[in-house]
């Protein structure tokens, strides 16, 4: 009989050492490495190369173009790329109690109402409990079917019965194959259950989900390869404390991986926002100073959001820059150049930044209206109610072009502003709205000048990239 062998897997990254470790060599995290079995390989178990596959030339494979499999949600088909794929493998992950489950529930309930037939597996509810969710969010489809399991070869049996098109495993973390003497959980089992069902989707043609947990830091549990075997990789993020949740993809082999669907969390259950913007505005206080409208564009869609900053004198030597919602080294640039080229003496002040509504903005277009907010704290000076600012910052105090300048504007004047700050050399070649302003400004300088008035360093109408002061 052969000697049974084991290994010292770590349960953040699937790091692997033949003995134990406290410190983890691949992450760097303390006790994560946990004793597993390996399983030796059976010939039988191994995937056999086909005798009729042969390699074929590329212009000679005939494409067909498989029809999506559209669902009630547009929000969730915009993030898909534009519906469901058929044996396709899809990961949704967010932090416990965002709503994941409710989300797939409903998806799973509009399909049905399609005529689609669906399973949706619960490894962490009991039907019953899954049953009381259901009747608390209206659902009453027929072609609906539930089932409480976690071995991943009774599932497959039961798929043999079903035959659904939509398969829904909540969640990953609790399926195990009962081959493998490791817990459920662990990072072998998660490799190896997801392997099969990908393995499934491929071959029969559903098109499946599963629900990932999220570690402490944001990450998917389970090793990095978890990301790269699945086609798309949604993240569902919101903030407890607030009713809206932002459904992302990071990954999509089927369509953009910069779209994003808003979702409001109801008693009823989650309900679609087909206008972000005016949600992310409606809060917004007139006349304060600290405040700027940017329009960032989240994949194909122009979101406006309210960028927020208050700068303070600082009582220690070293002044704070906190950033909720944006980089925040990309706040410490912004405000070297406006100390550098605008003359803001800023060394001294605490800078705080937030993005308000929740959302997360990375796009470099953002920067303009950072720098008119913190700008306009330090001054305390607001800005106009009914102005947007667009534009890159360059270290020289540049203000440089952005993509999509049309749709950024026509998005602004639906929803009532007036005069838009934008880049210099984005000006031609377009026509704004009838009644939109367009100010083209070719330094950060001349921004703050014409948004805020000039500076008491500074005299109006002096060069847009002044000397060292």
């Amino acid at each position: 009989m052969a000697k049974t062998k084991t290994v010292f897997v770590c349960q953040e990254c699937g790091y692997e050492s033949p003995k134990w470790m406290g410190r983890c060599p691949g992450c760097q995290n303390w006790n994560t490495l946990v004793e597993e079995t390996v399983r030796p390989v059976e010939s039988a178990g191994r995937v056999h190369q086909r005798r009729d596959s042969k390699p074929s030339l590329l212009t000679d494979v005939e494409l067909e173009e498989e029809p999506r499999i559209l669902t009630g949600m547009k929000e969730f088909n915009r993030v898909m790329g534009g519906g469901v794929v058929p044996a396709s493998l899809t990961l949704v992950g967010g932090d416990p109690g965002i709503g994941k489950s409710t989300l797939l529930l409903q998806v799973s309930d509009q399909l049905a109402r399609n005529g689609r037939k669906v399973l949706y597996i619960s490894g962490e509810e009991s039907l019953r409990q899954t049953k009381m969710r259901a009747r608390r969010l209206g659902i009453t489809s027929d072609c609906l079917y539930v089932l409480a399991e976690t071995d991943i070869h009774q599932i497959e049996a039961h798929l043999q019965d079903v035959r659904p098109e939509i398969l829904i495993i909540d969640s990953i973390q609790t399926i195990y194959n009962s081959d493998m003497s490791s817990a459920p959980g662990s990072i072998s089992q998660i490799k190896e259950c997801t392997g099969e069902l990908m393995r499934l989707a491929k071959t029969s043609g559903i098109a499946v989900f599963i629900v990932g947990h999220v570690t402490k830091n944001g990450a998917l549990a389970g090793p990095r390869t978890l990301e790269h075997m699945v086609d798309t990789v949604l993240y569902f993020e919101g903030e407890r404390h607030h009713t809206f949740r932002i459904l992302r993809a990071v990954k999509n082999r089927f369509g953009s991986t910069n779209e994003m669907g808003v979702f409001e969390m109801k008693e009823s259950g989650l309900s679609e926002v087909a206008n972000p913007s005016e949600i992310f505005l409606q809060e917004r206080t007139k006349g304060a100073a600290g405040s700027a409208i940017v329009a960032a564009m989240e994949g194909t869609r122009p979101v406006l959001v309210e960028v927020q900053a208050l700068v303070t004198p600082t009582s220690f030597g070293y002044p704070r820059r906190m950033a909720a919602g944006m980089d925040s080294h990309r706040v410490s640039l912004l405000m070297a150049v406006l100390e550098k080229r605008v003359g803001l003496l800023l060394q001294n002040q605490d800078a705080y930044i937030n993005v308000a509504g929740g959302i997360k903005l990375d796009e470099p277009a953002i920067d303009l209206a950072a720098a008119i907010s913190i700008a306009s704290s330090f001054r305390n000076q607001p800005t106009q109610i009914t102005d947007i600012f667009i534009g890159e910052v360059g270290l020289t105090g540049e203000v440089r072009r952005v993509s999509r300048i049309e749709q950024r504007v026509n998005e602004a004047y639906k929803l009532g502003f007036s005069r838009a700050y934008i880049p210099e050399k984005n000006q031609g070649g377009w026509s704004p709205p009838k009644g939109m302003q367009l100010v083209g400004v070719a330094s950060l300088n001349q921004a703050i000048d014409l948004a805020l008035g000039g500076s008491e360093d500074l005299k109006p109408g002096s060069e847009f990239f002044p000397s060292d002061l």
